[in-house]
């Protein structure tokens, strides 16, 4: 990425701590140098009631098969979907990516998906089931490594359900082989011994990313494990909707990414 460049995205973006966030994008990047790593909900997609209800315009799925080829091939996805999922989202295209909040990743489109062997315990999974019976609207995403409850539908009970979370995960025998984490209308559980930061490390140790400049968006708590180790990647950090600490700046919204996305894809052309 060219110095200008950098030096231009550092001075248009938000500084972190201010309360009143001017949401400017950074200019433009240079695809031959950076590699650019993406969440997915809240970031590029607006967030829906359930999981399935989200959409994929298709002007995004052609501009990010467009950066992927002009970047060679340094463009993944990062989210707490699994690749599965996101290959449907996504289809017909198939991206490198990081699933699972860092369980799964596959470092090519269509390549091997190299999976973390942690997992929940069956008794766990069992009483965050029990738990979600309190609503019909109180939603359970099953993962292979993880699992989601979602009450965007019913919001009156998220100080129920952050408390009881808390306390399956406090009855667990290693409770500190656990973390659960507070997103925009979700809670994440998923073993501790990964996140989407070691992921994220990984990826960028892996061509065609080694060597690159990291440009990362995200938006939520989830996201924070990679905003944490920017710094010793060097790389570049760019939050939706609100202020996240370590932000080198800020986007007013996933429309506003696909925006941006779509200026550097055709200033590669």
């Amino acid at each position: 990425m060219k110095q200008s460049s950098l030096n231009n995205a550092t001075q248009m973006v938000t500084k972190f701590g201010d309360q009143s966030p001017h949401f400017l994008a950074p200019d433009p990047v240079d695809l031959s140098r950076a590699a650019l790593l993406l969440d997915v909900d809240g970031t590029l997609l607006e967030i829906a009631a359930t999981p399935e209800e989200v959409v994929v315009p298709p002007s995004l799925v052609r501009t990010l098969g467009q950066l992927l080829e002009r970047a060679g091939g340094a463009v993944a996805l990062v989210s707490g979907r699994t690749i599965e999922t996101l290959d449907r989202l996504f289809r017909p295209l198939s991206m490198p990516a990081v699933g699972q909040h860092g369980a799964e990743i596959r470092l090519s489109p269509g390549g091997p998906v190299r999976c973390n062997h942690a997992s929940l315990s069956p008794e766990l999974r069992r009483r965050i089931h029990v738990l979600a019976t309190i609503n019909s609207r109180v939603l359970v995403e099953e993962k292979s490594r993880s699992m989601s409850v979602h009450f965007r539908r019913a919001p009156e009970y998220e100080a129920f359900l952050r408390q009881e979370v808390a306390k399956v995960v406090a009855a667990e025998a290693r409770p500190d082989s656990v973390e659960f984490m507070f997103g925009k209308a979700v809670i994440d559980i998923k073993p501790s011994s990964f996140s989407k930061g070691t992921a994220v490390r990984e990826v960028m140790a892996a061509p065609p990313f080694a060597g690159r400049r990291l440009v990362f968006i995200g938006d939520d708590t989830t996201d924070e494990s990679v905003f944490a180790i920017l710094p010793d990647l060097g790389g570049l950090g760019f939050a939706v909707g609100r202020n996240m600490k370590a932000a080198h700046g800020v986007f007013a919204s996933p429309a506003q990414v696909r925006s941006w996305l779509a200026r550097v894809a055709e200033a590669a052309r």
